[in-house]
């Protein structure tokens, strides 16, 4: 395993010839790591089921707690190529996998976010069916690049996104929660869509049902929150010209987060 804290990789490597790897994003405060375990997690995941070799998992993290422990706040991405060699898609079977570590500046308007809550629109690029790679942060992200070009023509602050069975998935940039008479909802992700770490933080504090999510459903919750690692958890300001009510959203997104839905 080689890990690589530069600005150049190998233009034979497979991240970028293939799209053959995965990664990670965390919030780094104060030096530390939030929710580590569960990123680590999530890469061993995604090893064993891309098939990976198993990874040096003690070197990676010391390797990643000396690059953040002076940081106040950043961001960690961390990125694992197969890395070099194989014959065409095949990837060879003494495959040496490279990591690679980047830090960067935190999202300066996740904040604002956080306080006067999203507006979101509905895209009208739809996901593709794959259940093998369903949950997984893969580095093939095509889709979610062309979802962002066709954000970027709308006034709002994140897209809604469905599968190609019109049922809502997630938005450009984390996972939906949904809230109705007391009980937290979130899209099964079984077919496509990301499984991201915060959801998982969130379900280890309240009981969230994955269930399927057709788009009339949204609007008869009575909150509707996005979370990543990144900006945690927001709630939803309005969905196109449906509005919430926003001070029954914040004290819901209030209690998820402290686990006492």
């Amino acid at each position: 395993m080689e890990i690589i804290q530069a600005d150049s990789i190998s233009i034979l490597d497979r991240g970028l010839l293939y799209g053959d790897g995965f990664f990670t994003t965390a919030q780094v405060k104060d030096g530390q790591i939030l929710l580590w375990q569960l990123h680590k997690e999530r890469l061993k995941n995604c090893q064993q089921r891309l098939h990976f070799p198993e990874l040096n998992w003690s070197r990676l993290e010391s390797t990643c707690k000396k690059t953040c422990h002076t940081m106040s706040h950043c961001v960690l991405k961390i990125m694992v190529t197969r890395g070099t060699g194989g014959r065409g898609y095949l990837p060879p079977n003494d495959a040496q996998p490279s990591v690679i570590i980047q830090t960067s500046e935190f999202p300066a308007h996740y904040k604002a976010l956080q306080q006067r809550g999203l507006k979101l629109q509905f895209s009208v690029i739809k996901l593709g069916h794959q259940p093998l790679l369903a949950g997984l942060k893969t580095l093939n992200r095509l889709e979610q690049v062309l979802i962002k070009q066709d954000a970027s023509k709308y006034d709002c602050d994140d897209v809604l996104v469905c599968d190609i069975d019109d049922h809502v998935i997630e938005t450009s940039v984390g996972n939906l929660i949904a809230i109705k008479d007391g009980k937290a909802f979130t899209p099964k992700l079984d077919r496509c869509g990301i499984e991201g770490v915060y959801l998982q933080h969130l379900s280890t504090l309240n009981r969230i049902e994955k269930i399927s999510f057709p788009k009339q459903m949204l609007t008869d919750f009575d909150a509707l929150l996005v979370c990543n690692s990144l900006l945690e958890c927001a709630f939803v300001h309005s969905i196109g010209d449906h509005k919430f009510n926003l001070t029954l959203a914040q004290r819901l997104k209030t209690q998820l987060e402290s686990g006492m839905l």
